[in-house]
């Protein structure tokens, strides 16, 4: 039985280990990882290696040239955009499966450019203290697509 799970999108990752982390996650959520170019750091680095341990095989990982070129791939119905930035949080949205959670460069996060792209739907935050600039981009991913994937009865899971 094959499942439609989530998206997620990292925007220009920069930090190796963090998209290990993420890569991990995917594969035991069933998401789907999206890297859009550039990317900080080179696929075959052994910190994104380890960080993954050995779940790359089990991972759904799709490099990206540019933004536009994940569009026309993924042709999201809908786009979260995870920034600091908005007053939504995360956990009032009704995500759908096959929607796209979207997360800009560490220690950036999205920039206006960007968050004005029209493919995203609303713009989400995750709740933190205030003085607070930003979680993790794995940890605030992960936070993320288990929320989606609880929404829905965490569906497929042991």
């Amino acid at each position: 039985m094959t499942l439609e799970m989530f998206r997620l999108l990292f925007f220009s990752p920069r930090i190796a280990p963090n998209t290990g982390n993420a890569i991990r996650m995917v594969a035991a959520t069933g998401c789907e990882l999206h890297l859009v170019e550039p990317l900080g750091f080179d696929l075959s680095e052994p910190k994104l290696r380890r960080a993954g341990l050995d779940y790359h095989d089990l991972a759904s990982v799709t490099v990206h040239p540019d933004l536009a070129t994940a569009w026309s791939a993924l042709m999201p119905a809908s786009v979260y955009a995870f920034t600091a930035h908005a007053s939504t949080p995360f956990a009032d949205i009704s995500y759908q499966p096959g929607d796209v959670l979207m997360f800009g460069p560490e220690p950036t996060g999205l920039d206006a450019e960007t968050l004005a792209d029209p493919h995203i739907t609303g713009r989400v935050r995750i709740p933190m203290l205030d003085g607070r600039r930003s979680l993790n981009l794995s940890n605030a991913a992960a936070v993320a697509a288990y929320e989606a994937w609880r929404q829905h009865g965490f569906t497929g899971a042991v």
